[in-house]
């Protein structure tokens, strides 16, 4: 709320004047409804827009009109790099830090780095703009390498005080997700006929399906991951094979089926059950899965159409609602409990994203937090609203040991039909490694999501002051795989599952 998009549109306006062109980059072309029509109603036209929704005819009308130089500013995904601009005099990577940002498929690349190196060949300046900028952007910035511009004071007013709501003090009743403390503070912004969100990061109904009688949880038959519940049914979010919802256990044969842990649909229902008057409406991928919709629904706050908003981290991002004042994280701890490099960093920026959505017109807001661990340093710092404080001290467990931003990796995914010839093909990978190599060698092991697809999966890790590229490729191009084994290799990982 500090102002980013206004800074973007000045440069724009003299990108128009100076007859050059700008690219913006969002993380999700879906998200933005708001800054599209702000885009319109400042400069008058529609800006062009770019991602892999658009029709044939569509993309090709925006690809001749950036390469003839008639259009001005494309707003595009990370796919919107590889455009034929003709002038090109500003790039502006909005919320650098979205790890969605990250192409880990196919051809991989960060799309913040490709951003830097198109705007290098253009001599064009390139803003990367966040809030709770990647410790990465953080470190150069510290170092000199970028240019630290700050917006200290938020439009309007403070941030909202976030209060830590401790479960284990104020406890959940028996099926229940919102603590009592949440529901008085929705209680309270409805009785002011204000508005209110409840975040969580998750969608359907629930993580999983459990048997009571026996233990046994629904799981995905070519994943090693647990299915989830949506409505009537069961879907994996890796592979996104579908299962109707059974009405007995496979395992046991009980019916006693119990969808475990909170879900949006889960948690719309209690909010509902506590607040029957209430106008809630659910916002996840399920429910808003084009930009058509999702425009409706934010029309629909914007008039306050709607009083409670449950919703996933499509509603974090960018989005500006003068009536929302009370913001509930329904369950702080679950970004926590990855065990990977970037968990407590993706938590904190995903929190205080969230936090940002309170209080951001005249009424003033307040954000709660349900957590079973307030004393966590993460939950302390988004207390302090210490941002600088909390990546200081990831930054030094980071140093300490050498990851990233004070070092560099290389994933490598080993996969195959076959277990034991998969397990194979990673031993002999590592056998094969140089002994003398300035990257040291992890692994290798079993990935945490160790089967995708069908397909088994191992990983191994290469970690050192700098990547050896020419090391790394005659390496593993010199290892015959067995057949049906692959290695896919990925600089500068941003997940490890």
């Amino acid at each position: 709320g500090s102002g980013k998009t206004e800074v973007y549109f000045e440069l724009v306006q003299r990108c128009y004047a100076a007859g050059q062109q700008a690219l913006v980059l969002v993380p999700e072309i879906a998200l933005t409804p708001q800054w599209l029509a702000r885009f319109e109603a400042r400069f008058g036209v529609k800006p062009w827009v770019w991602h892999s929704g658009l029709a044939a005819g569509a993309k090709r009308a925006t690809w001749w009109a950036l390469a003839e130089g008639k259009a001005g500013v494309v707003v595009g995904a990370r796919s919107a790099l590889f455009l034929p601009f003709a002038n090109l005099g500003l790039v502006v990577v909005d919320e650098e830090h979205d790890p969605s940002y990250k192409q880990d498929e196919a051809f991989r690349y960060h799309g913040r780095d490709v951003a830097i190196r198109l705007a290098q060949g253009w001599q064009a300046p390139v803003v990367l703009a966040s809030a709770t900028p990647s410790l990465e952007s953080w470190q150069r910035a510290r170092d000199g390498k970028y240019t630290r511009l700050v917006l200290p004071d938020r439009f309007g007013g403070a941030m909202a005080p976030v209060t830590l709501v401790d479960l284990k003090a104020d406890k959940l009743g028996k099926g229940m997700f919102v603590s009592p403390t949440l529901r008085r503070a929705l209680g309270e912004a409805l009785a002011r006929g204000e508005q209110a969100l409840v975040f969580l990061n998750r969608r359907g109904n629930a993580p999983l399906l459990m048997c009571t009688a026996c233990g046994v949880r629904r799981d995905c038959s070519r994943c090693d991951a647990s299915l989830v519940v949506h409505g009537n049914r069961l879907q994996c979010h890796h592979c996104g094979l579908v299962e109707v919802m059974p009405d007995e256990c496979p395992s046991c044969g009980s019916g006693e089926l119990v969808a475990y842990g909170p879900g949006t649909r889960r948690v719309v229902a209690e909010v509902q059950g506590v607040f029957p008057d209430a106008r809630v409406v659910v916002a996840d991928s399920d429910a808003v899965s084009t930009p058509k919709q999702l425009a409706a629904m934010v029309a629909s706050l914007e008039i306050h159409d709607v009083d409670i908003v449950v919703g996933t981290q499509m509603v974090t991002k960018g989005h500006h609602f003068p009536n929302l004042t009370v913001v509930g994280v329904e369950d702080g701890d679950m970004g926590l409990a990855h065990g990977e490099l970037r968990a407590a960093e993706r938590t904190f920026q995903l929190l205080t994203q969230v936090a940002g959505r309170a209080g951001r017109g005249a009424k003033a807001g307040q954000v709660l937090v349900q957590t079973f661990d307030p004393q966590h340093p993460l939950f302390q710092a988004l207390v302090r609203h210490d941002r600088d404080g909390f990546y200081a001290h990831e930054l030094a467990s980071r140093k300490a040991w050498g990851q990233p931003p004070f070092g560099r990796q290389v994933a490598l995914v080993v996969d195959g039909e076959d277990k034991l010839l998969v397990e194979a093909g990673a031993g002999a990978l590592a056998g094969a490694y140089p002994t003398n190599a300035s990257m040291r060698l992890l692994g290798p092991a079993p990935a945490p999501l160790a089967k995708v697809r069908d397909r088994w999966r191992y990983r191994l890790l290469l970690s050192g002051p700098k990547v050896d590229h020419a090391l790394v490729k005659g390496w593993v191009e010199g290892v015959r795989l067995p057949k049906g084994v692959r290695v896919e290799v990925d600089v500068d990982p941003v997940s490890f599952m």
